[in-house]
């Protein structure tokens, strides 16, 4: 057995340390079979929707392009399977509303080899025909926020950036898809964190990686370049060490300012499975058609990592994994920042990192008041105040919440909720609360 020297501890003030429960760690990724019908919703990153190429009744291979980007804030659509339009309609969305989507029926023994692809010479790339080719592939940031790749690539005119970080904390309890892909992917992580370095031109990249997952910062150290430009450094196991600000603070001792965008300080940051698809499909000429997704909980048969078709509907995942008991709750991402579904209908799209059965006993809770107890403000990895925001927001004053109390600041990790003993829905009313400033600052 190889064992790694001693890392200093790297780390950012307050968190919480949530139960790990991460037994899937050590299951290699296994790839699901096709779904009879895919639903590919046009939006599956954030910005404009893409625009259908296809139209019902016409009849498509794996890998080839259904839907094209509509500007910069967009990304395209790749046909996940062999098979026929059937319909775009609306369908419904983890987050509630229907949205507009392509219906796929896969033909059946649809072969998995992917049949459309125009592989570059990528070594005569320039820095912008790889922020092209990134777009092209429509890849999103693929560890839940789906912030078009080839954007976040971009840093703002004027801006030096010196540092790419790369996120492979993965402190989300019950996560281990980017654990898996690190550890059976390196190849792919670092030519994709080198093709992400020559876009952005950045000098060096930092891959943070929590400290409970040791043998990826060996494994990823092994396969990185010998000129130590590429590197990968254990930080500590703490939630939510995954975050920009608070990766970065750990890796850097760099404070992003309040309002401002980490490239402000000489950084831009991307997770870890990004990279490895921007490895392994610009080389390939390929787009995204499908992702690893963990699927886990008390309720799973068979938990594990599988490599999903995108499209594929929770309720063939779920049954390919099993689950057991009537009373059940899907939670689409991580126990913390993950999104309740209410229709198993919803698809797996390209942000999906996660898919958790739960008994619905561990999840409904009796609502108490505000005891003052501090507990939240103890742990907000931003120092807010999330007792006076929750008293604030029930009381609808949302300017007071974002101007005296800094509530765009808040990124919805969930730390306070998780510690709050009278179990108040913190994060929940900060959403609606940053959605209706939204909407007034927009209108």
């Amino acid at each position: 057995m190889n064992f790694l020297p001693f890392f200093r501890r790297k780390t950012f003030a307050r968190g919480i340390h949530p139960a790990g429960n991460k037994s899937t760690a050590g299951m290699p990724i296994r790839r699901m079979p096709f779904a009879p019908r895919m639903i590919l919703p046009l939006a599956q990153h954030i910005g404009k929707p893409a625009v259908p190429i296809v139209r019902p009744g016409e009849e498509v291979v794996r890998g080839q392009p259904i839907a094209r980007a509509d500007g910069l804030m967009s990304l395209p659509l790749h046909a996940p399977a062999d098979g026929v339009i059937e319909a775009i309609e609306l369908k419904p969305s983890a987050r509630g509303p229907w949205v507009n989507a392509i219906v796929l029926r896969v033909y059946e023994a649809s072969t998995q080899e992917v049949r459309w692809a125009t592989p570059p010479d990528v070594d005569a790339l320039t820095p912008q025909e790889i922020v092209a080719a990134i777009q092209a592939a429509g890849i999103a940031g693929m560890g839940g926020a789906a912030f078009p790749a080839h954007v976040k690539l971009t840093p703002p005119k004027g801006t030096v950036i010196d540092t790419l970080i790369i996120n492979g904390a993965e402190c989300e309890p019950f996560l281990t898809c980017d654990h898996r892909v690190m550890l059976e992917y390196p190849q792919d992580v670092i030519r994709g964190i080198q093709l992400a370095m020559r876009a952005c031109g950045a000098p060096r990249a930092i891959i943070g990686i929590e400290d409970n997952k040791l043998d990826a910062v060996e494994m990823l150290n092994r396969h990185a370049p010998a000129d130590g430009r590429i590197r990968a450094e254990a930080v500590a196991t703490k939630y939510p060490q995954g975050a920009a600000e608070t990766l970065i603070y750990a890796l850097t001792g760099r404070e992003v300012p309040i309002g401002a965008r980490s490239s402000a300080v000489g950084v831009l940051m991307n997770n870890v499975m990004t990279m490895a698809y921007i490895g392994r499909l610009i080389p390939a000429g390929e787009g995204v058609i499908e992702r690893v997704v963990t699927v886990a909980g008390p309720s799973v048969v068979r938990p594990g990592n599988y490599l999903v078709s995108l499209g594929t509907p929770m309720r063939s995942l779920i049954e390919y994994a099993g689950a057991q008991g009537n009373e059940k709750q899907i939670i689409l991402g991580g126990p913390m920042m993950g999104e309740a579904v209410a229709s198993l209908d919803v698809p797996i799209v390209k942000g999906a990192s996660g898919v958790l059965v739960m008994p619905e006993r561990e999840i409904a809770r009796r609502v108490y008041p505000c005891i003052k107890c501090g507990e939240c403000v103890s742990v907000c990895p931003k120092g807010l105040n999330p007792s006076m925001l929750g008293m604030l927001a029930a009381r609808r004053e949302y300017d007071v919440m974002a101007e005296q109390f800094f509530i765009g600041e808040c990124f919805e990790c969930g730390s306070c909720s998780y510690v709050c003993p009278s179990h108040i829905p913190l994060v929940q009313q900060f959403r609606v609360a940053k959605g209706i400033l939204k909407e007034r600052a927009a209108a």
